[in-house]
């Protein structure tokens, strides 16, 4: 499923992919402070924190993260405050994660109990089933101005974000995620991204398409384009990793993902520099053009 846009994006909150951008329009701010476990404390608790999706309540009604659906990021869902100034005419801040499907940013600003979340922008691939219905949800309240309140029980604690009108997200602080090496993973390519600037545009591969690249410490790569295997040399340094032929298998699939593979063989090509957050990496070509890879097994 393709779906693509374009807006000016904080690249250190959505590494390189296109943005739909949805600003939250609520203001005012009630100084306070955020409760822990009965007692007071500064809302900075809230920030630098690698907070976990639990649940979101809209209308009254409780949908939880979708622990179940293994084929999608769930399991690496995070959320994380980075309060700061916004930038001008750019769409998506530092503060925000994923929730399983997309990546997303937003500015944050926080004062005592209120949180003040504006400028949301998220990349757009289609993610059907309970995985997208959440991430909506989500989303559709991770917006605006909300009011924090932080309980902390057997050593845990857990961040509610409230809306005026009683629609809330529920979190858990959970463990920083290691940060996988870069060479010996298996990074598995999810999106595919063109273009430079307002023009940049990302898409998800096509079903089917299971591509993936794992750069070797002996300096070679390999992995599959969606449809074929490939093997090849790739040297990494200074933040750019230059590739060198590659050799294919010859098999052919159906056309999108034929079409996809295409594309991806004219990325690994020559010179591209590359971003590495958590688990997520960024390969971009002079042209703009360019893939995300998340980290899935490492090399034994």
């Amino acid at each position: 499923m393709k779906r693509t846009t374009s807006v000016k994006y904080a690249p250190a909150a959505l590494a390189g992919a296109a943005v739909l951008a949805a600003c939250g329009t609520e203001s005012g701010s009630d100084s306070g402070s955020v409760g822990v476990g009965g007692k007071t404390t500064d809302a900075a608790d809230v920030a630098d924190i690698r907070w976990v999706p639990q649940k979101v309540t809209v209308d009254g009604k409780t949908y939880d993260l979708p622990t179940g659906e293994k084929q999608f990021r769930v399991d690496q869902a995070h959320i994380t405050f980075k309060p700061g100034a916004a930038e001008p005419d750019v769409g998506g801040g530092e503060s925000g994660g994923s929730v399983g499907c997309n990546d997303f940013g937003a500015d944050v600003e926080i004062d005592g109990d209120t949180v003040k979340i504006t400028d949301l922008a998220s990349t757009q691939m289609g993610c059907p089933g309970p995985v997208q219905e959440f991430e909506e949800r989500f989303q559709s309240v991770f917006t605006g101005t909300l009011k924090a309140a932080i309980e902390e029980r057997d050593g845990t604690k857990t961040l509610t974000l409230t809306r005026s009108d009683g629609d809330s997200i529920t979190l858990a602080e959970g463990a920083d995620e290691p940060k996988p090496a870069l060479k010996g993973t298996k990074w598995t390519i999810d999106t595919l991204v063109s273009g430079k600037g307002d023009d940049a545009t990302a898409q998800s591969l096509p079903k089917g398409a299971k591509a993936h690249l794992t750069l070797s410490r002996d300096g070679s790569v390999s992995g599959n384009l969606g449809c074929n295997n490939f093997r090849g040399k790739a040297t990494v340094k200074d933040g750019s990793i230059e590739f060198g032929p590659l050799s294919t298998t010859r098999m052919l699939c159906e056309g999108s993902v034929m079409k996809a593979e295409r594309e991806l063989t004219e990325i690994l090509v020559g010179k591209g520099s590359y971003q590495q957050k958590d688990q997520e990496l960024t390969l971009t070509t002079a042209s703009g053009d360019g893939l995300v890879a998340r980290a899935k097994t490492q090399e034994k």
